[in-house]
């Protein structure tokens, strides 16, 4: 009987063999559309993430429990060059910057500003931010870099400094005693954010240590990963390395930059609501397909129940028409989608004017879709219950059909 009636709903389907196509035309479009959309909003957040992680914090950072929440010179850890070069020796893993951090007065000859100052390792800084490539006058820090500075564009301008000027910075070092220096700038960077062109500055991590009479010890270890999906397994093999510690913890991005997660979930959020208006279209447009052909067929319907055929099995006849061209529209956009979405990820996609903005602040100059199998079944899959469901109210007509004013139909 089952085989009867798939039978019998592929030769329906092809009675009017132009309204089915443009059914199934409609869903191979959308859920080509859907999955192209939804691959290259996948792999706008991974674009995203790294972006905004590799301009600082990065995918991970080893900090004192206390000092995410309170950041206070005081918490920090011991020899923490030593512990960076560990850990990349034990994770095989090159991106490991171990950062001191702390705030002082800055001064030239003309003003004064407070501003944050970053002892780095000059060496590893560039594999783990994207400052180093920043710079736009002058150059980065060097690994024998002493009493040298790079600051941001706007601190610059504000200070009425330039490349080879001298800055007077006063601050209070671990042991509360009195940091000072003269340092010399070297490079100018500008990242676009006005935040850390206008606060940050950046010098040699040994520099800092003599300066703040840190004696070896540092805020924090940055961990940047190759690609973002790797971040968690990366933790994991950094958390037994530091099992024994503690005081320390291992922070991922969630907790360095909260809002980040917040703005992907915002934007997920917009996103859905305009792929639910293009599932109800299709969906609109298959209640239409079938209910002009439960129409059309009232006479022949009201014959066959004349023969006995009950109400339910023709029902399921007409859920299982659509059912499948669900099934051809889902196949054909799934193979279409896929084969476009993945040459997209190999050669990446742009639109005008990207080049020079990712060329402005040092990010890839295209964007690469996300092959994976949420957004190749995801949308297709709820496009294909949505005509299933669709097609309820057609099927459901049919309960209500009486044989004979059915036979008297036109």
């Amino acid at each position: 009987m089952k085989n009867i009636s798939l039978r019998l709903a592929w030769r329906n389907l092809w009675r009017h063999k132009r309204r089915t196509w443009l059914t199934v035309g409609a869903m191979i479009f959308s859920n080509c559309l859907l999955i192209f959309a939804m691959s290259l909003q996948f792999g706008s957040y991974d674009m995203m993430i790294n972006n905004s992680l590799q301009a600082f914090s990065g995918h991970l950072q080893l900090q004192h429990e206390a000092y995410l929440d309170n950041p206070k010179m005081r918490y920090t850890q011991p020899d923490i060059a030593s512990r960076a070069q560990q850990l990349r020796d034990e994770l095989d893993l090159p991106n490991i910057a171990a950062r001191a951090m702390g705030f002082a007065l800055a001064s030239s000859q003309d003003r004064s500003y407070g501003l944050q100052i970053l002892g780095v390792q000059a060496e590893f800084e560039p594999m783990v931010s994207t400052i180093p490539g920043l710079i736009k006058q002058g150059r980065y820090l060097q690994k024998t870099s002493f009493d040298e500075i790079v600051i941001g564009a706007v601190l610059a301008r504000n200070l009425k400094v330039g490349i080879g000027d001298e800055i007077t910075f006063l601050g209070s070092g671990l042991d509360n005693s009195f940091a000072a220096g003269v340092v010399r700038v070297v490079g100018i960077f500008e990242t676009g954010m006005a935040e850390l062109d206008r606060n940050m500055a950046q010098i040699s991590l040994s520099y800092f240590d003599d300066s703040f009479a840190m004696q070896g010890k540092g805020h924090s270890i940055t961990i940047r990963a190759a690609h973002i999906d790797q971040v968690n397994r990366l933790q994991t093999s950094a958390q037994t390395l530091i099992a024994d510690k503690s005081n320390l913890v291992l922070r991922h991005w969630d907790e360095l930059q909260p809002g980040l997660r917040q703005a992907i979930q915002a934007d997920m959020v917009s996103n859905w609501f305009m792929y639910a208006i293009l599932i109800v279209l299709v969906a609109f447009s298959v209640l239409n397909t079938q209910l002009m052909s439960v129409l059309e067929r009232t006479r022949e319907f009201g014959v066959m129940m004349a023969l006995g055929l009950k109400p339910g099995n023709l029902s399921r006849l007409v859920i299982t028409e659509t059912g499948l061209m669900s099934c051809l529209g889902l196949l054909c956009g799934v193979l279409i989608g896929f084969i476009f979405t993945w040459y997209l990820s190999r050669v990446g996609f742009y639109y005008p004017g990207m080049e020079e903005m990712a060329a402005r602040f040092n990010l890839p100059d295209r964007m690469y879709p996300s092959v994976a199998p949420l957004p190749l079944l995801l949308g297709p899959s709820i496009v294909a219950v949505a005509s299933l469901l669709a097609s309820t109210y057609p099927a459901s007509r049919l309960y209500r059909l009486l044989p004979i004013e059915a036979m008297r139909a036109a």
